[in-house]
């Protein structure tokens, strides 16, 4: 049976580790964007594409990830992606060229959704009613913090021993994460294996035709959209006149991710109260106001509109995963890798669009992309999503 019990603070640890080691190698080449550029001799686009092959990969892997999840298991799933993660992440710091970089950061990809899609559906079968919510919001949690820390870490590691020993740190960090979460995860106990292919095809057929399903992986899209093509393309704008800040100054910026790791536990009240889709309506309005501060001059200005705007994509996030883990009971680890393939696809368009923006028009045009998608992530969540579950066909 699922667990209804209030989870032990080690098993929150251990989520929240998880989310942190997944999204670590994500993101902190954002950092050292700048750096890169001149390294490499790249353009805004190429730029962009670094951060994107990692999650394009992730786009492809997750629901082929899920399927195979479904059918051998859960825990030693998750383990032996992170454990994987290490050895690209160590290959970057090889890296001779841009290409290689690219291919170094695909490889990394293809593991994170060992990690992401299993996870989301291992606290979905092992847990029920409020134990999911406060697991999903700790794993929430932890991915912002992993985002805010593979940002920070990288970004100050270069100023000191630079971005190649960085990597090597970083690699170092997962492996220990690995072995971490290998002692501390309780093994699956409601796992129920489903190795037939073809009844696992049957379940995408169902899941694409499923309104729980597409609104979730459409409003992911939006979001990681949103997300990396905003704080990939602000550490240009920042680096250039009249900031010129450094590589450690633009990982300060960063911290605004913090805020992310306090908010988002508390959505887990704001989803009890109001629902999924009023929550997320809030939260996109609250994001849309964020984007539109970063085009002021002041730096204090800058930071506050990215924290208001990382603060609503949070909430979205939290509140559209918990969306699929409450209304979808059926290949749930498929369900959570169409959502993944979804949210990592527009993550991957972010980064190529608004590098296409920026290149053309600088940050001003880039905010208003964004702004543009965001109004379609409000539409989506205005009319897409529905407050009660209803029976399947």
């Amino acid at each position: 049976m699922p667990q209804t019990d209030a989870p032990s603070w080690v098993l929150k640890l251990t989520i929240c580790m998880i989310g942190m080691f997944a999204f670590l190698q994500v993101y902190s080449i954002q950092a050292v964007l700048p750096v890169l550029m001149v390294d490499f001799a790249a353009t805004e686009v190429q730029a962009g594409m670094i951060v994107g092959a990692t999650v394009m990969a992730i786009a492809i892997m997750s629901p082929f990830l899920g399927m195979l999840s479904d059918a051998v298991g859960r825990k030693y799933f998750i383990v032996g992606a992170l454990l994987f993660l290490a050895i690209p992440t160590a290959l970057i710091a090889q890296s001779p060229n841009i290409a290689w970089m690219a291919v170094f950061r695909f490889m990394q990809g293809l593991s994170v959704p060992g990690i992401t899609v299993v996870t989301i559906a291992y606290i979905g079968e092992e847990f029920k009613g409020r134990a999911v919510t406060e697991l999903m919001s700790f794993y929430v949690s932890g991915s912002v913090l992993g985002g805010f820390l593979g940002r920070f870490l990288l970004g100050h590691l270069h100023e000191f021993i630079g971005w190649r020993h960085g990597y090597y740190v970083m690699a170092v960090m997962t492996l220990i994460g690995g072995i971490w979460v290998g002692k501390m995860l309780p093994k699956s106990r409601c796992f129920d294996a489903n190795p037939n292919f073809r009844s696992a095809i049957q379940t995408l057929g169902e899941h694409l035709t499923n309104r729980y399903v597409v609104t979730a992986c459409l409003l992911g899209a939006c979001v990681l959209f949103s997300l990396v093509g905003c704080f990939t393309f602000i550490n240009l704008h920042l680096a250039g006149t009249p900031y010129e800040l450094s590589t450690g100054a633009l990982a300060n910026i960063f911290a605004v991710y913090l805020i992310g790791v306090v908010i988002t536990p508390l959505s887990t009240t704001l989803l009890r109260r109001f629902g999924s889709a009023r929550t997320v309506r809030v939260a996109v309005v609250f994001s849309m106001i964020g984007v539109l501060l970063t085009l002021v001059t002041p730096l204090w200005g800058i930071i506050v509109g990215l924290a208001i705007m990382s603060s609503g994509v949070f909430v979205t996030q939290a509140a559209t995963i918990s969306y699929i883990a409450v209304n979808v009971e059926k290949g749930r680890s498929l369900a959570s890798g169409l959502y993944y393939m979804g949210y990592y696809a527009g993550g991957t368009m972010g980064a190529w669009l608004c590098g296409l923006a920026y290149s053309r028009g600088d940050w001003s045009m880039t905010v208003w992309l964004l702004l543009i998608v965001q109004v379609l992530a409000l539409l989506i969540a205005s009319f897409g999503m529905v407050k009660t579950k209803t029976r399947a066909a």
